[in-house]
């Protein structure tokens, strides 16, 4: 029986709709990897000489903006299909590289990240939504998450790398490395109209479809989406049932990327002094190690819970971000960053499982949007004060405050482990 429970899930993650996800992801990750990672923060600060904290708010915006727009994205998607939502999303993504590409003024740079913000916001809403929808009996999500990851991962990887080599070959020439996000932008948006549509959701409201169709006017249809709107709030509401513990860790989880994505490049090569290749190498390193454990993690995590993997994780991390800036040696920065990296394979994979556990059967897209909002928020946080700390105390300061928020992530799981008696297993609908 389980074999052959094995075996349907196998064939669902093979699926063209998952597949293309991943490559949807993948893409994704790719341009936002070379732009947030490799191109931006030297861009603007060594070719445009905008200060650190003008490059975290850039980056905040960015982050504002996809995460301003996940829960309704994820209520939109429910209803209009992943094709409609995500092709007209996506091609945002690309008018923002363009903008980025084509103007030089820092205002129309802080436009560009929203933009690409608001772009990518149904993103995730709509991945971890197909992939709790395709996770089958028992909710077993561990694996197909594990996969998401794995590509977003390996993009947000190939993007700085490719384009540190295009750097390399080009003599530094950004306007190369536009162009090619721009054609991988395009790519992206030929892909989301190979997704569903949205005929499935429709079939499902028939009745209020019809009524609408049926040319009452537009106040008939301003009225049937208010009561949609607040039918999915009662849903929500009273389906919805955690601890109001999950709130803050959701938020701090994510406000760590926030605190590190605008100085790590900087600190890497102003700091240490290393070179673009050498860069690339660190990159390799520790986000294959991430990439590589992802699969198998996710496969442990569906049969032994994500309670170990969580507080290992996160200790890991804290203690390793708390010693990164002591030392300038590069080889022990490669052993540092290969411990992050994997602490990070038992934190994502198991992270989002644990959140998946908390969603209820109904409005799946809205609760993920919900969740995905709280917990993208701290990455709009994040950039702003790391910017702050940079300029105002210290280059160490935003590791050593990640190295904190970590912490205080292991004292919160640590707490609703206890306080809920048991291992938090993945098939569980409340903390």
């Amino acid at each position: 029986m389980s074999q052959a429970i094995s075996m349907v899930k196998k064939r669902r993650l093979m699926s063209p709709f998952f597949i293309e996800l991943l490559v949807i992801i993948f893409l994704v990750e790719f341009i936002k990897g070379s732009l947030l990672v490799s191109i931006l923060p030297v861009y603007m600060k060594n070719v445009l000489g905008l200060s650190a904290a003008v490059i975290g708010l850039a980056f905040a915006l960015q982050y504002l903006g996809d995460n301003l727009f996940r829960s309704p994205a994820g209520w939109i998607a429910e209803r209009l299909g992943f094709r409609a939502t995500l092709s007209v999303a996506l091609s945002m993504v690309v008018i923002g590289v363009c903008i980025i590409a084509f103007s030089d003024g820092p205002l129309w740079l802080l436009l560009a990240c929203l933009i690409i913000g608001v772009g990518t916001a149904p993103l995730w809403p709509c991945a971890m939504t197909g992939a709790t929808e395709i996770s089958g009996p028992n909710n077993r999500n561990g694996t197909a998450i594990g996969a998401l990851e794995t590509a977003a991962l390996t993009g947000t990887g190939a993007g700085p790398i490719t384009m540190n080599f295009v750097m390399e070959q080009m003599n530094k020439n950004f306007q190369t490395t536009f162009l090619i996000m721009i054609g991988a932008g395009i790519i992206l948006v030929l892909i989301a109209l190979l997704l569903p549509g949205g005929e499935k959701l429709r079939m499902r409201a028939k009745p209020a479809a019809s009524s609408i169709a049926s040319g009452k006017g537009m106040k008939q249809r301003i009225n049937h989406l208010r009561t949609s709107v607040k039918t999915t709030l009662h849903k929500v509401k009273s389906t919805l049932n955690v601890s109001w513990l999950v709130y803050p860790a959701l938020f701090l989880q994510s406000s760590v990327i926030g605190l590190l994505s605008p100085v790590l490049t900087l600190y890497i090569t102003n700091q240490l002094g290393a070179s673009p290749n050498q860069y690339s190498l660190l990159l390799v390193v520790g986000g294959g190690i991430t990439v590589l454990m992802l699969i198998p993690a996710g496969k442990l995590i569906d049969r032994f819970g994500t309670t170990m993997f969580l507080n290992a994780g996160f200790l890991l991390c804290a203690i390793t971000l708390n010693m990164f800036t002591w030392f300038t040696s590069l080889s022990v920065v490669f052993v540092l960053v290969s411990v992050i990296g994997a602490a990070y394979g038992m934190i994502l994979p198991a992270w989002n499982t644990f959140v998946a556990s908390l969603v209820p059967k109904g409005e799946r897209g809205a609760v993920w949007g919900f969740f995905l909002t709280i917990q993208g928020s701290g990455m709009v946080f994040g950039p702003v004060v790391s910017g702050w700390m940079w300029e105002s105390i210290s280059y160490r300061a935003p590791f050593i405050a990640s190295g904190i928020v970590m912490g205080g992530l292991f004292l919160i799981h640590l707490f609703l482990t206890r306080s809920q008696g048991s291992s938090l297993q993945p098939s569980r609908a409340k903390v």
